[in-house]
Parts: structure tokens; C-alpha cells; sequence
């Protein structure tokens, strides 16, 4: 069915629980579909991020224990899943190669170093889970059955595509790095999903989750898609959050260009390194850069930036947004820089 900017805006924010609607990380986590995983943690990793921008304040922890202590969401190429979709990914897992160069190279690459395919999953066999340092010492490059020379970036591309193959899992993590066990001790048995279905069903989905894309330069809502009315909570996305990852849907739905400049030099930025946009109901109405200080426990705001036409009575939303997410990264003080918008300023300061 295709809708309007302002029905789309509106369905979207609603299917991905932006709307005050989200409960719990598990449930939030099955509406979304899946989280993706960044290390980049000038305010928090996106992973726990984009779930503060719907449930508020929460225990971190808790997505720590869904992962690895229920097993009820499992970790799989730099996301976050459900269980419950773990056969439809091993489809893709079992997938063949196909004709890109990357994954010809790949392919090759597993041929060539067959000894320390080998090496690591005898050693995981054995000794699982490991850090991928402790799968290097001497005997991995001279081994009595298994013979392998390369460098540690072998190894990370070997532990890398065995886990794209199925082969290894992601069975914790310490200090943020990854543990690896074989993937038949961690994941449960599943049945075969053929992967024409499986890739039918994860688009299915993706949609739902979404609530409208874009088709042929029209706004298409999900059949399940209900609009309604969403009220004016305000809240800070992520940039890797799905509201606005498809930065053309984004401009689409609210004529919003949005880039991620920590790749841009400086003198060439335009808002800032890590800029969040700002959702106030179904708009978007500003961007804030917001960094958190860890040594001194203070969340510095670098700049707060208004969208044209934004109200000025969501400055105090915006304030009370920034304190809740203060005390939610244990912050101890917020500090507003001088780049706020004049609408603002008095809300943003006080």
C-alpha cells in the first residue's frame, strides 16, 4: 500500500518502537530483528545504544545475559539475533560462494590455508572457547599434522570466514574481545530451511520491522503496518539505528540528509564527529553531538543543532533527554559547549 511522507513517518517510528511502545530487550530486540554490533563507544556502542533510544534507561547486563547466559539472541556477522532466526541464517550460512571477487578470494583462501582451518578447529575442539590470541603460539605455524604459515591476519580472516560459514561461533566475549567455540557446541540443532525461503522470510521481515521502504520512488507500508497517532517523545538515534540507516528513506520520509562524519576531516565537517539525530513523536528536529568522558564522568555536549521549522518548545525534552541519558551512562554531569541553537539555549543551559 502506498502511503505519504506523513503516514510513513508515522509507521516507521511505530514498527521500530520509537514511539514509547518498547517494553523489555528481548521483545524489543524480535520487533527490530537484529542489532548491529560497532565498537565505536563515544557515547555507547550502537548495540546498546539503539536500545536506550526506546527502552531509556535499562541494565545493559541484561543483553549480556540474553546472549550468553539464556542463549536466547545469538551473535552472527557483527549482529545481534534472535534464536528463533538461527535457521534461516544457517541457509545463508550454507550458501554457496557464489561469483564476487571477495568471495572467490575467500573461497581460495580457505583451500590454500587448509592446515589452519585445521589448526583452529582442532584447537577450539579441544580447548574452546578462546580468544583468537590464544590460538597463536609457535606450534600453530609448525604443527606435527597440521602445517600453516601466515601472519595473525590469517588467522582472524580464517576465524572470520569459519564463523561466516558456520563453522565457529560466538560463544561470549571478554573485555569486549570475541570468544570462539565450534559452532555444533553452541548453537542448538535446527532444521534445514532451503535458502530461497530463508532469504524470503528474512526480507519479510526487514520490511515489517521497518514498517515502509521505499519502491520505484514510492512509500510502500507493510500490510501489517498500523498508522496512529505517536505523540512528542524525544529521544537520540544512533547512526547505525534503522530509523535512519537508509539515509535515502530518511531524506524521503523527512527531508533529512544525514552522514556520519567521523570519516570526514575536521575542517571539513559540517555538524561533528559523532552526531545523533534528534526524533522529537514522528520528526526529526535537530542533530547532538554528544561525547561521553569516561575519566571525568561527564557527558559533554559539543553541539546541539536545530532542523528548520523546529519547535521551540522541544528544547526542554531535549534537556531532560540528555540528563536521562547522562544517568543512564553513569555520568555524573552534563556540559553544553557554546554551539546551541538561540530557540534552545535557555532550556539547554538551565
Amino acid at each position: 500500500m502506498e502511503v505519504s511522507p506523513a503516514e510513513g513517518r508515522r509507521i516507521a517510528v511505530r514498527a521500530q518502537l520509537l514511539d514509547g511502545s518498547a517494553t523489555d530487550v528481548l521483545s524489543t530486540v524480535h520487533q527490530l530483528g537484529f542489532l548491529q554490533i560497532d565498537p565505536i563507544s563515544t557515547v555507547a556502542p550502537p548495540q546498546y545504544l539503539v536500545l536506550w533510544s526506546r527502552l531509556g534507561k535499562y541494565d545493559r547486563a541484561e543483553l549480556d545475559r540474553l546472549l550468553w547466559e539464556e542463549k536466547k539472541l545469538f551473535e552472527w556477522n557483527a549482529f545481534i539475533w534472535p534464536i528463533e532466526d538461527l535457521p534461516l541464517l544457517q541457509a545463508r550460512m550454507r550458501a554457496p560462494w557464489g561469483s564476487q571477487k571477495s568471495r572467490q578470494w575467500a573461497k581460495q583462501f580457505m583451500k590454500e590455508q587448509a592446515g589452519l582451518r585445521k589448526y583452529v578447529l582442532r584447537e577450539l575442539e579441544q580447548r574452546g572457547p578462546l580468544l583468537s590470541r590464544e590460538l597463536e603460539h609457535h606450534a600453530a605455524r609448525a604443527n606435527e599434522r597440521y602445517v600453516w604459515w601466515g601472519t595473525r591476519a590469517h588467522l582472524m580472516w580464517m576465524l572470520e570466514l569459519l564463523h561466516t560459514r558456520g563453522r565457529v561461533a560466538v560463544a561470549g566475549r571478554r573485555s569486549g574481545q570475541r570468544l570462539w567455540d565450534l559452532a555444533e557446541r553452541w548453537y542448538p540443532e535446527t532444521d534445514k530451511v532451503p535458502l530461497a525461503e530463508a532469504r524470503r522470510l528474512l526480507d519479510e521481515k526487514r520490511f515489517r520491522a521497518l514498517g515502509v521502504r521505499r519502491e520505484k520512488g514510492r512509500l510502500i507500508a507493510h500490510p501489517e503496518a498500523v498508522d496512529g497517532r505517536v505523540g512528542t517523545r524525544v529521544t537520540f538515534l544512533s547512526p547505525f539505528d534503522r530509523l535512519v540507516h537508509d539515509r535515502d528513506r530518511a531524506e524521503a520520509l523527512w527531508d533529512f540528509f544525514y552522514r556520519l562524519e567521523m570519516y570526514v576531516p575536521k575542517a571539513k565537517r559540517e555538524y561533528g564527529y559523532y552526531v545523533l539525530p534528534i526524533l522529537r513523536g514522528d520528526r526529526i528536529i535537530g542533530r547532538i553531538e554528544p561525547a561521553f568522558d569516561r575519566k571525568s564522568g561527564v557527558l559533554r555536549v559539543h553541539g546541539v543543532f536545530a532542523e528548520p521549522g523546529a519547535p521551540a518548545s522541544a528544547g526542554a525534552g531535549i534537556a531532560r533527554t540528555t540528563r536521562n541519558l547522562a544517568k543512564w551512562l553513569g555520568a555524573k554531569e552534563v556540559s553544553y559547549s557554546r554551539r546551541v541553537p538561540s530557540i534552545w539555549g535557555d532550556s539547554l543551559r538551565n
